[in-house]
């Protein structure tokens, strides 16, 4: 369904992105893993359509998406990594918004909206101005806006900041069910655990290129570690974790 080929992407004379090739199937989930200024972002924005590339290509069902984005676009749900809300709106009102952009039918919107925000407990401040929720309140609405229209591409970039564990774990969930009612999903995230128990396969970015994309048990053979975790740090950890740690509790006490 959606398939990235050979996406590179230059900022002046720094090449954030270099040949980055994957795809992502219905009913799968793809973990994208890298360390901060490592692509992700720049990644997901140029598969979105919302950062051009300065090579390469995003195919949609076989379609540039660069032909028509904004028929791409309206397939697609998306968390962002940093939110943007209005938030003189309430949680009713955002969501009624992100509806009406949608084109959505009314009674369709209202019955999926009041469920959303029901699940996500939010029914009872539904009117409250997003100003007054809580950071991880935000997300959920954010989460919700990007199920409503029931799209066949899901795209998350961190979307579990700010969530209690249990919402944390439901969304661990929730990819799980995404997956197996045929969606595709891209899913960015820095929660190793919470990534290799829900997720196909993964995909690991370092410095702007590919240095691993294969299931999780895979990975974990061949490079002979218990889990995601020793794979993520063998791969881009450039210094002892824990030796780091170590060093930063002793700079305390000089």
């Amino acid at each position: 369904m959606l398939r990235a080929e050979g996406l590179t992407k230059w900022f002046g004379a720094i090449r954030a992105v270099s040949d980055v090739t994957f795809s992502v199937a219905p009913g799968e989930v793809l973990g994208y893993l890298g360390p901060n200024g490592s692509g992700k972002t720049t990644t997901v924005g140029m598969v979105l359509g919302l950062v051009e590339p300065s090579s390469g290509r995003v195919r949609f069902n076989g379609a540039d998406i660069a032909n028509d984005p904004v028929d791409f676009r309206r397939q697609v749900g998306y968390v962002p990594e940093q939110p943007h809300l209005y938030q003189y709106l309430s949680g009713l009102e955002y969501l009624e918004l992100v509806a009406d952009l949608r084109d959505m039918d009314l009674r369709v919107s209202r019955r999926r909206i009041q469920a959303l925000l029901e699940t996500f407990s939010l029914d009872t401040q539904a009117h409250a101005a997003l100003s007054s929720y809580s950071k991880g309140m935000r997300q959920k609405v954010l989460i919700a806006a990007a199920l409503l229209h029931n799209p066949p591409l899901l795209v998350f970039d961190e979307p579990v900041s700010g969530l209690d564990a249990t919402s944390a774990l439901v969304f661990r969930h929730l990819l799980e069910a995404l997956a197996a009612n045929g969606k595709a999903v891209m899913y960015c995230s820095h929660e190793l655990d919470a990534v290799e128990k829900a997720c196909s396969r993964v995909l690991v970015l370092h410095q702007g290129r590919v240095v691993a994309h294969d299931r999780v048990d895979r990975l974990r053979e061949r490079l002979a570690q218990p889990s995601l975790e020793g794979v993520f740090r063998q791969l881009v950890c450039e210094t002892d974790p824990a030796g780091t740690a170590q060093q930063l509790v002793d700079a305390m006490s000089l």
